[in-house]
């Protein structure tokens, strides 16, 4: 079955976690050859991939980055940035008010960004659905692209649901925590499970399903 990464750091990484996803569950395999080679889409840890991941909250990715666009040009990428601003030059970029409120919690919180790197995907879920506005499927996002932890799935995402529903035959959209039970199955590779099907949603609907 070959060693599972423990961390997905490269396409190196992202092919031996395929195949240890196959030998899990033989049913990736056509996936996998339907959707071609997985998109690693890491990015830096620290304030900026977790803002990304709030203004991800509840809207498309195209409109989180057309937001996430708006708020680059305004020079509000950074905490200062985000604490010192107007409510309405941050509204002027998209944010809603709640979202406005979460990314000023997390400017001001400040959590120790560099302690989380060497964090469980558990208690980085801890760590950060403590702060205001941060829920599962955010602390997750950010385990899974930030952090690039292997066996992360956030099983709230929509698009996650409705890939598993279509591939897998379901006959009704999974339930988070019917969907969390199903990758079960998929460890210690969920995270290469949760691009298969997100990568198998964008060639179904012609839409990214994660940032």
């Amino acid at each position: 079955m070959g060693m599972a990464p423990t961390r997905i750091e490269t396409e190196a990484d992202l092919a031996a976690g395929a195949v240890v996803l196959v030998a899990r569950d033989a049913r990736f395999g056509p996936i996998l050859a339907a959707v071609g080679p997985l998109p690693l889409r890491r990015r830096a840890d620290g304030f900026g991939a977790l803002m990304a991941a709030i203004v991800g909250q509840q809207v498309s990715t195209a409109s989180a980055s057309a937001i996430l666009a708006r708020l680059e040009t305004a020079g509000l990428c950074a905490p200062h940035a985000v604490a010192s601003a107007s409510e309405e030059s941050l509204r002027a970029c998209g944010l809603s008010r709640p979202k406005i409120g979460y990314l000023r919690a997390l400017a001001l919180a400040d959590p120790d960004y560099a302690r989380l790197r060497d964090s469980t995907s558990e208690e980085v879920v801890a760590t950060l659905t403590a702060l205001p506005g941060i829920g599962r499927w955010t602390a997750e996002i950010y385990a899974t692209f930030a952090l690039g932890h292997a066996d992360v799935f956030a099983a709230g995402d929509l698009a996650l649901q409705v890939a598993a529903a279509r591939v897998f035959g379901l006959p009704a959209r999974p339930s988070e925590r019917d969907l969390r039970a199903m990758a079960q199955g998929w460890a210690p590779v969920r995270a290469v499970a949760a691009r298969a099907l997100w990568a198998y949603y964008r060639l179904a609907t012609d839409r990214e399903g994660a940032l």
